[in-house]
């Protein structure tokens, strides 16, 4: 693979030209230059086609001040730099009628250093770590969403598309179509999609794209949550990833399967294990489970993702490993040889896809330096343990809410270090500001059950 920061004389790498080329011919008039600040949302600079070949070699400039979580207004200027393998042409249009592509962008400061309150570096740096290590880390992400009926004025209300259960099928199933235009429009944009079906609850659904290098996966769940929205909003549709939209219904979580390789294959198979897991896996495993109640503040990092972390609702509230229910914290599916992996359930599709794989990551490579243990299977429903069999098994539960988890994040050196001190920090100050924001909120609940009692 061609270095793209190699480029003799500050020209343009080859994976650089081939995207000035594919420009020209697939008639790109604009290109949108994507990236997300701290707390995931994804920002894009719209430039003219004519300004890709400046910003390989030069970056475009924007003002780091305005973004969350970035730098201080007297520090301000910041460069965008496209990472080439990420173009891809945008299938709709929605510039009139001019073709867009999407290049996604490293950040970088006005030395040309690359600005280490970035996601894409936070995410990109616990990578060189595993490297260094001798793996690289697979993922492949199972996220869900809701689609909505939005009203007259075409805001988002809470109404479900269609009224289907799991695995149903049209008619009840009424998004089915507008899943599969989303599945095309991904295909088109590079994608190679697994599976998708309706999810449990009414309005909601699932679609899983195959697995890949962590990076990758991370570019493409933040294109993915473009894509579900742009298609569902051309049906008249509000597509959230909202992880508990509606109270007492299931909530949308993101599973993601996880495993490293090296230079001899998967470094999670052992064909001689039970569980068809290496020694490796299970010092991963332990590093996860030693570091879930820290790094949920990042996988699950809004008011709402607690909401769903509750009994009742096959949310994996329980820091526990299993391969026979989904109580536990962490699933091991059937599967050997290349595909061998386990399953993180907690995370959630609110999440910055780069900070919160970034934690997980670090999580497990600080298990294998510690040799951890993660303990023996529970093999039980853990819902059905009292606190005292709970005791006794040693398991733990993930923080209650958003500021029990920021509290965990705060206190945990490696999660803390491998999201680097200034990601950290504002991360922590932004969402303190929000759990006590909510925390002076009074919601319907509330009126509905005090305002005539008492």
């Amino acid at each position: 693979m061609t270095d793209n920061n190699a480029a003799p004389d500050g020209g343009l790498t080859a994976d650089e030209q081939a995207v000035l080329d594919e420009i020209d011919e697939q008639n790109i008039d604009f290109l949108r230059l994507q990236f997300t600040d701290i707390l995931g949302v994804v920002k894009n600079v719209s430039v003219p086609a004519h300004q890709a070949e400046k910003a390989f070699t030069e970056g475009i400039y924007f003002d780091g001040s305005s973004i969350e979580g970035f730098v201080r207004i007297q520090e301000s200027d910041m460069r965008l730099v496209p990472d080439p393998e990420t173009f891809a042409v945008l299938p709709w249009r929605d510039d009139g009628d001019s073709g867009a592509a999407r290049l996604i962008c490293d950040i970088v400061d006005t030395d040309g250093e690359p600005f280490v309150g970035g996601p894409r570096q936070v995410l990109k740096s616990v990578l060189e770590k595993a490297d260094e290590m001798g793996y690289t880390v697979s993922i492949g992400p199972e996220p869900e969403f809701f689609l909505f009926k939005t009203d007259d004025q075409g805001n988002a209300t809470t109404i479900p598309h269609d009224n289907g259960g799991y695995f149903d099928l049209a008619p009840k199933d009424l998004a089915s179509d507008v899943r599969k235009e989303i599945i095309f429009t991904l295909e088109e944009m590079g994608f190679e999609i697994e599976a998708s079906h309706h999810e449990v609850a009414e309005g909601q659904h699932e679609i899983n794209f195959k697995y890949a290098d962590a990076l990758t996966t991370a570019d493409n769940i933040a294109t993915f949550r473009a894509v579900v929205r742009a298609v569902a909003a051309q049906h008249d549709l509000h597509a959230t990833f909202m992880p508990k939209p509606i109270a007492e219904i299931n909530g949308s979580g993101m599973h993601s399967h996880i495993s490293l390789f090296d230079e001899d294959g998967n470094a999670f198979a052992d064909d001689a294990d039970e569980f068809n897991l290496s020694e490796t896996a299970y010092q991963f495993m332990g590093g996860v489970l030693n570091h879930a109640q820290a790094f949920t503040a990042v996988t699950n990092p809004t008011v709402n993702s607690y909401k769903r972390l509750v009994p009742g609702y096959e949310a994996p509230i329980y820091v526990a490993w299993s391969d026979t229910n989904r109580s536990a914290l962490v699933r091991v599916p059937d599967a050997a040889g290349v595909s061998a992996r386990f399953e993180v359930r907690s995370p959630d599709p609110s999440c910055n896809p780069y900070l919160g794989y970034a934690a997980l990551i670090a999580a497990g490579l600080h298990g294998i330096e510690t040799d951890a243990d993660p303990g023996d299977p529970v093999q039980e429903d853990i819902y059905e343990f009292d606190d005292a069999k709970r005791k006794e098994y040693g398991i733990d539960t993930l923080p209650p809410n958003l500021g029990s988890a920021v509290d965990e994040l705060d206190a945990d050196e490696v999660v803390s270090e491998a999201l680097g001190p200034h990601v950290s920090e504002k991360f922590v100050e932004a969402k303190s500001q929000e759990f006590s924001e909510y925390l002076t909120q009074v919601s319907q609940w509330e009126e509905d059950r005090y305002l005539e009692t008492f």
